[in-house]
């Protein structure tokens, strides 16, 4: 995996150590020196017991001794890392080569984190700790059932869910656009002051709750699924769509309308008046269509600045172009071969089941700011971390599931990706809210997600 004969000295690469007791792998950033004393140690057990060589300084270091005779290379803790030294672990590739397809943007969030903000198991809390990303291997057991019916499938994102489209057409495509395209900020500030929409004797909440309202305005014979009718709307207009069966109104109101007025504007001057005219510019690419998405709706850039470095999520992008595939149930226009390129959609819900299922930690000090109620902005360091370690977190759920399925002989790879994960998680935390209503969410107001 490496070019050994590489200068190392001011590199940084991030590795994942396997232990041999069959605990969490744990991802750490190693750079300089260090590295280069890593990389002995890996060139000395992938060449054998009977092969070991080590570098000059490592001779030296150890001692003179018989001809041949293997010497040792001296066990050290790695820089800014709380976990143990070299010699449990087995250091099998680094994370980037690993089979992990997520983002380096992310990858950096994550390793920041690891390194500064999490708290370790069994070895302390690392300075200013404020979230642990443990690998979820315990909860990819617990799927592998679950993963291979069909309420993990593609063919669940109608069954499952009676206010999606039907049908696979042009409107069910342009539905799908406009619910996505408001598709943030649902969270009540109040458990028992909440938006909702009665629809068809149902009352809905949450996201459904736009869906209702968005059926209702068809029902009633407003448009407001076509470009050419959410461009020009009023802001009582928009008011009148989705207004609440309660006394509590939609979140963020004049930003959505302000929100529907320009990617109305922007698919009737570009598009021809509908979203499917970019899917099919996307000639069956989910990459893409997610880059016309990004280039051309700016209220899709889900982008923030951490350590001075830009970082980028694109919850509400990678969504459209995953319910896009979901709705023409990936045939025709929607059979995106690279559908599996995209990660899950980074909200402030994916976080909280992750933690109700173990698969993540919060260190107490963060805790302690989610019970409080602190309201975070987007790009804020803790919400930054948070929504990085979830991606990285359902990247290797992914994996180990898939793991798990080669053991069995099953090749599932078709099956297991990051979008249908996540819809599964979502479809669980709403099933399960009694049972994590001790877990608090990160809450931001904003229109990313």
């Amino acid at each position: 995996c490496f070019d050994w004969g590489k200068e190392l000295s001011n590199s940084t690469r991030t590795f994942l150590f396997v232990p041999l007791s069959g605990g969490p792998q744990v991802p750490c950033e190693v750079q300089g020196q260090n590295l280069q004393r890593l990389l002995v140690a890996v060139r000395r057990r992938q060449q054998g017991p009977g092969r070991r060589s080590v570098s000059a300084g490592a001779r030296g270091r150890a001692g003179r001794g018989a001809p041949g005779a293997e010497r040792r290379v001296p066990r050290r803790r790695l820089p800014g890392a709380r976990h143990r030294s070299l010699a449990p672990a087995v250091c099998v590739f680094p994370a980037e080569h690993g089979g992990v397809p997520v983002p380096s943007r992310v990858r950096q969030v994550h390793s920041r984190a690891q390194q500064g903000c999490l708290r370790g198991r069994g070895g302390g809390a690392a300075g200013g700790g404020e979230i642990l990303a443990v690998l979820g291997r315990r909860v990819a057991e617990s799927l592998f059932d679950k993963a291979s019916a069909a309420e993990f499938g593609l063919a669940g994102w109608k069954s499952l869910h009676e206010l999606n489209p039907r049908a696979a057409d042009k409107g069910a495509v342009d539905w799908v656009f406009l619910v996505d395209t408001l598709n943030f900020s649902f969270w009540s500030e109040q458990e028992d002051r909440k938006y909702l929409v009665k629809y068809k004797d149902k009352t809905y909440s949450g996201f459904w709750s736009l869906c209702a309202a968005v059926n209702r305005a068809l029902d009633d014979g407003i448009p407001i699924t076509s470009p050419s009718y959410f461009a020009t709307m009023t802001l009582d207009q928009v008011r009148h769509v989705f207004r609440s069966d309660t006394e509590v109104p939609l979140p963020l109101i004049e930003e959505r309308h302000r929100v529907l007025n320009e990617s109305g504007i922007v698919l009737l001057e570009k598009f021809g008046g509908s979203f499917l005219t970019c899917v099919k510019m996307s000639e069956k690419s989910a990459q893409k269509l997610l880059r016309l998405v990004l280039e051309n709706f700016p209220s899709y850039k889900d982008e923030a600045v951490f350590e001075k470095k830009k970082v980028s999520f694109y919850k509400r992008a990678q969504i459209l172009v995953a319910d896009t595939w979901g709705v023409l149930e990936g045939k025709g226009d929607g059979s995106f071969d690279d559908i599996s390129s995209l990660t899950i959609f980074a909200d402030y819900r994916i976080p909280q089941v992750l933690v109700h299922l173990k698969a993540m930690k919060y260190s107490e000090e963060l805790m302690k700011k989610l019970r409080a109620g602190t309201l975070f902005q987007s790009g804020d360091k803790e919400e930054v971390e948070i929504r990085g370690c979830s991606i990285w977190c359902c990247a290797l759920i992914c994996k180990h599931l898939q793991e798990l399925y080669e053991k069995k002989g099953q090749d599932m790879k078709e099956k297991i990706n990051a979008v249908l994960l996540d819809y599964y998680l979502w479809d669980y935390a709403r099933d399960h809210r009694e049972d994590m209503k001790d877990i608090p969410f990160h809450r931001v107001r904003c229109i990313y997600y």
